[in-house]
C-alpha cells in the first residue's frame, strides 16, 4: 500500500485528491497539509511514501520545503529488525505551465516528479505509483523548460560540474547518456548489449558517485556537465 500526504492550501482540492486517491485499492492518504511548514512536520511524523504538493504552498518557500522533505533522515531500526530502512518521502509537484521556472530548482532540491494541474485522474494516480517506486515523472513541456534552464547556466558552474565526470567510467558515461536521452533500463540494455540488471547496477553507481538521490537528478547532472547537450 502506497501512502500519500496531500499538500494544498485549498480544502476542497485536498478533499478531491483524497477521494480520488483512496478510490484506488493500492493508495491511501495518511494526512493533509495546508502549508509548507505543516507539510514538513507531517512528513517527518507520518513518513508517507509520496508527498503530493501543489507548486504554490503558503507560509514557506516551496523549494526549501521540497529540500527539507527530501532530506528527512531515516528512522533507526531495531538491531534485530529485518526490514529495510525506509526512504525519505518522495515529492511529486503539481504545477501549471506558468510555473516552469520552478522546475529546475525543485529537481535540484530533490523533487521526484512534476505533473501539470490539468492532468487526468488516471495520469495523477499513475504518477503517484511511479514516484513511489523511486522513478521520475516529468511532463514533456517541463522537460523542455529544464533543458532551457540548464543551457542558461553560468559557464563557471558548468565547469565545476564537468569535473564530476572524471569519477565515471566509460560505460557509466554511456549509461548516463542513455538515461538522459529518456531510454528505459530495458532499452539501454538492448542498445549497449548488457543485461537490465547490469544497467540498474550502473545507474546506482552513477547516483552514488555524483551524489544524486534520484534518476531525474542524474539527468540534470548529464546536461549540467556537458555530457549531453540539448538539440
Amino acid at each position: 500500500m502506497t501512502s500519500v500526504l496531500v499538500v494544498n492550501d485549498q480544502a476542497l482540492q485536498r478533499l478531491g485528491f483524497r477521494m480520488l486517491l483512496e478510490a484506488q485499492p493500492d493508495l491511501t492518504v495518511v494526512g493533509e497539509a495546508s502549508g509548507g511548514f505543516e507539510a514538513i512536520r507531517m512528513s517527518t511524523e507520518l513518513r508517507p511514501d509520496v508527498v503530493l504538493m501543489d507548486a504554490r504552498v503558503p507560509d514557506s518557500d516551496v523549494i526549501d520545503t521540497i529540500r527539507r522533505i527530501a532530506r528527512i533522515p531515516a528512522l533507526p531500526l531495531p538491531p534485530d529488525s529485518r526490514r529495510t530502512v525506509p526512504s525519505p518521502p518522495r515529492v511529486l509537484v503539481l504545477t501549471s505551465t506558468g510555473l516552469d521556472e520552478y522546475a529546475y530548482a525543485a529537481l535540484r532540491a530533490g523533487a521526484r516528479g512534476f505533473l501539470l494541474q490539468d492532468a487526468t485522474p488516471d495520469e495523477l494516480t499513475a504518477a503517484v505509483r511511479i514516484v513511489a517506486t523511486g522513478d521520475a515523472v516529468i511532463t514533456p513541456g517541463l522537460t523542455r523548460a529544464l533543458i532551457d534552464a540548464v543551457r542558461q547556466e553560468r559557464p563557471s558552474r558548468l565547469a565545476e560540474r564537468a569535473v564530476g565526470l572524471d569519477a565515471l567510467t566509460g560505460r557509466e558515461r554511456d549509461v548516463l547518456t542513455a538515461v538522459a536521452s529518456g531510454w528505459s533500463n530495458v532499452e539501454i540494455a538492448a542498445r549497449l548489449s548488457i543485461s537490465p540488471t547490469t544497467v540498474k547496477s550502473h545507474v546506482s553507481n552513477i547516483l552514488g558517485k555524483i551524489g544524486a538521490r534520484a534518476r531525474v537528478q542524474a539527468v540534470v547532472f548529464a546536461y549540467e556537465s556537458g555530457l549531453v547537450r540539448p538539440a
